[in-house]
C-alpha cells in the first residue's frame, strides 16, 4: 500500500509539472511543430469524417484554429487518398480527447501518459534499488529538460515508453510467477507498439523475446502460445490495414523517398555510426548535454557487467532478480539507441533534442537509480544540474516567450557548451570526440580483460 501511495504521489507531481508546460510555443506563434499538427489533423479527420484521408481537411484548413501557418502535407497520395505516413494508432489514441476538448485535452492526455510512463519507470527502478534511490532517480529523470519538452508534445514517444515500461514490468513478474493475465497484458502492450510507430517494434521485440525465454525455461508452453498468438494477430492486422491505407506493410511506404525506414541501405548504416556518440555528446542535440543525470546509466552498465562477471548472484541469490531487471532495461534501451542511430532518417530535426531516445527514458530510470545508489554524491550533483536546468529552461521559455524547437537556450552548460563537439560533416571536434570515445572503450575492454585473466589464473605474474 505504501508503494502505491508513493507511486500516486510521484504521478501527481509529474502531471502537475508537465501540465505547466502547456502553452509554451514550439516555434514562432504556434504551440505545435514538426509532426504534431499532422497527428492532430488526423485526429480531426477521425472525429469529423471517420477516416484518415486529409484532403478535405487541407482544403478547408481545418487546422487554422490551433495552427497559425499553412500546413504542408506529408507523404504522397496512396490509393487516391491523403493518408499521411504517421500511421493510424496514435491518432486513434488521441481522437477521443480531441473530440472532448480539442488540442488542450490532447495535451492533458499526453501529460497524464508521460507521468504514468515515468511512474512505471520508477516501479522498474524499485526492482534494482530500494527507496529513496528509486523515487529520487525517477524525479530526476522525469523532470529533466527532454522529459519536460516531450511531456505534452503530441507525438507517440512517451506513450511508447510507457507501454515498454509496462510490458517490462509484467514480463519480470511473469519470470517470477508466470500467470496468464500478466503474460497476456505484456503481450497486448507489446502488440500495440508498432501501431504507434514502427521504430518502437525493435525494443518491443526485446521484451517479447526475454519473456518467451523465461517462460520456456519454466516449461510454460501455454503462456508462450498466448504471447505468440497475440503478437501474430496484431502483426497480421497491422500489415493488412496498412496495405489497404498506405499501399504497403508499414505506413512509412507512403512517405516521400529518402525519409522512410524502407529506404535504409547498408551504406547508410556505416555513415550513421558516429551517431552512437553524437546522440549523447553533440553540442546541440546530445542527450547528456541537456540531461547529464542519464550519464549514471552508463555507470550502471559497468556495475551490471561487474556483477555478472563476479557472479554475485551465487553469493546473493536475491541479486539475480536485480540483474534480470537491469539487463532487460539495458537491452531495451540499447535497442532504442540502435533505432535512433541507424534507422532514424536524421537526429537533427525540427524538434527538441533526443526525440528518438525519449521512448527509452522510462526504462533508463532503473539504470540511473542503480548508478545513483552506488555513486550518491556525483549522482546527486548530476540530478541537481538536470532539474535546475529544467527550471531555468522553463523560465526562459515562459518569460521571454522563446520556443521549444531549436533549442533557443544554452542551459544548462551556458558558455561551457562550447567544449562539446558539433557533429557536422567534416567537423574536427566530432572526429576528436569519436577518437576519444573509441580509445576509452578500448581501455575499458583491455582493463576488464586483464582483470578476467588474472582471476582465472591467480598465480599469473608471481
Amino acid at each position: 500500500m505504501q508503494a502505491v501511495r508513493r507511486a500516486v504521489a510521484v504521478w501527481l507531481v509529474l502531471f502537475t509539472a508537465y501540465a505547466a508546460t502547456i502553452g509554451l510555443h514550439a516555434f514562432g506563434d504556434s504551440q505545435f511543430g514538426g509532426d504534431e499538427p499532422h497527428y492532430l489533423l488526423t485526429a480531426e479527420s477521425i472525429v469529423s469524417d471517420r477516416d484518415i484521408d486529409l484532403r478535405d481537411e487541407y482544403a478547408t484548413r481545418a487546422y487554422r484554429d490551433w495552427y497559425p501557418y499553412v500546413l504542408e502535407r506529408h507523404g504522397r497520395l496512396t490509393n487516391g487518398q491523403a493518408n499521411e505516413p504517421h500511421g493510424l494508432g496514435f491518432p486513434l489514441l488521441i481522437a477521443p480527447a480531441y473530440a472532448l476538448g480539442g488540442p488542450l485535452a490532447v495535451q492533458l492526455l499526453m501529460a497524464a501518459i508521460a507521468a504514468l510512463a515515468f511512474t512505471l519507470g520508477g516501479a522498474l527502478a524499485r526492482r534494482t534499488v530500494p527507496e529513496p534511490w528509486a523515487s529520487g532517480a525517477t524525479l530526476a529523470c522525469a523532470l529533466s529538460p527532454p522529459a519536460l519538452a516531450y511531456a505534452t508534445t503530441v507525438t507517440p514517444e512517451l506513450t511508447a515508453g510507457g507501454l515498454l515500461a509496462f510490458a517490462a514490468l509484467l514480463a519480470l513478474r511473469a519470470r517470477e510467477l508466470p500467470r496468464i493475465r500478466w503474460v497476456a497484458g505484456a503481450a497486448i502492450a507489446l502488440a500495440t507498439l508498432p501501431w504507434l510507430g514502427i521504430a518502437f517494434a525493435l525494443p518491443g521485440a526485446v521484451v517479447a523475446l526475454a519473456m518467451v525465454r523465461w517462460l520456456r525455461r519454466r516449461a510454460r508452453g501455454f503462456a508462450v502460445l498466448v504471447t505468440i498468438e497475440v503478437l501474430l494477430f496484431s502483426a497480421v492486422m497491422f500489415v493488412t490495414i496498412n496495405d489497404q491505407l498506405f499501399g504497403g506493410f508499414t505506413p512509412t511506404v507512403a512517405d516521400v523517398p529518402g525519409r522512410g525506414i524502407d529506404d535504409l541501405a547498408v551504406t547508410d548504416v556505416a555513415d550513421r555510426a558516429p551517431r552512437l556518440v553524437a546522440l549523447w555528446l553533440d553540442r546541440t542535440y546530445g542527450l547528456l548535454r541537456w540531461a547529464p543525470v542519464f550519464a549514471l546509466a552508463f555507470y550502471a552498465l559497468w556495475l551490471l557487467w561487474r556483477s555478472r562477471r563476479d557472479r554475485l548472484s551465487r553469493a546473493l541469490p536475491e541479486h539475480l532478480d536485480v540483474e534480470a531487471a537491469a539487463t532487460l532495461c539495458a537491452i531495451v534501451c540499447a535497442a532504442q539507441v540502435a533505432v535512433a542511430a541507424f534507422v532514424a532518417p536524421t537526429m537533427f530535426g525540427f524538434w527538441f533534442p533526443g526525440r528518438y531516445l525519449i521512448a527509452a527514458l522510462p526504462l533508463a530510470v532503473a539504470l540511473v537509480a542503480w548508478g545513483l545508489r552506488h555513486a550518491p554524491r556525483i549522482g546527486t550533483a548530476l540530478a541537481a544540474v538536470s532539474v535546475v536546468s529544467s527550471i531555468g529552461w522553463y523560465a526562459i521559455l515562459r518569460i521571454d516567450g522563446r520556443a521549444i524547437v531549436g533549442p533557443t537556450t544554452r542551459a544548462p552548460l551556458g558558455p561551457l557548451d562550447g567544449a562539446l563537439p558539433l557533429f557536422a560533416p567534416g567537423s574536427p571536434g566530432a572526429t576528436i570526440a569519436l577518437a576519444l570515445a573509441g580509445a576509452a572503450l578500448v581501455l575499458l575492454v583491455t582493463f576488464e580483460w586483464r582483470v578476467w585473466r588474472a582471476e582465472r589464473d591467480p598465480l599469473r605474474g608471481i
